[in-house]
């Protein structure tokens, strides 16, 4: 049986009983980890702080697993504590350096442009750094949406925001993006 075939249900099953446990666990993570790296990579930029970032969910995940009250889709859940995470790690760059967001998300930009695949004539690296323009919370709801093809009602448990503020930011994202692309 696929691990796409496994409902998360059974899953969280199995990880309930101590003796499927682990079992369940490195199931959960085989099935959602690569989503989970791409959405933290988005939000972080570069890789080794994605596979920082990700170890860290995957340990708020063990620890509260146990306490998963399933009020919410399995994935639904990991992708608030990715986020989560993800935000607590940009705030901590931020107080690390003594510097403005600003200041962290222009960091961001510039080691973007110093990958060694940086094409600026490539929609997607163009894309990368509109992206990095943004307001913290229009990164995240554009990310979600964009990348991750997130319905709003989901996003809006995933954020804990209505779904009316999130289409708003959304729009606002998607506007600011679109200026970017066309003056850069």
């Amino acid at each position: 049986m696929s691990l796409t075939t496994i409902n998360d249900s059974e899953l969280l099953s199995q990880f309930r009983n101590p003796a499927t446990k682990e079992k369940a666990y490195t199931s959960i993570i085989k099935k959602y980890q690569e989503k989970m790296y791409w959405h933290i990579r988005r939000m972080v930029v570069v890789h080794d702080d994605a596979n920082d970032v990700l170890q860290n969910v995957l340990i708020r995940a063990w620890n509260g697993l146990e306490n998963f009250r399933e009020d919410s889709q399995l994935y639904t859940w990991l992708y608030r504590v990715a986020t989560n995470e993800c935000l607590t790690f940009l705030e901590q760059q931020k107080k690390r350096t003594s510097v403005s967001l600003n200041d962290v998300e222009s960091g961001l930009s510039n080691r973007i442009k110093a990958d060694k695949h940086f094409d600026a004539n490539k929609v997607e690296w163009k894309l990368q750094l509109a992206m990095q323009q943004l307001p913290e919370k229009q990164r995240v709801v554009f990310t979600l949406r964009y990348y991750d093809e997130m319905p709003y009602e989901e996003m809006s448990r995933v954020l804990e925001t209505s779904e009316g503020a999130l289409k708003a930011s959304y729009h606002h994202a998607v506007k600011k993006i679109e200026d970017y692309m066309i003056n850069h």
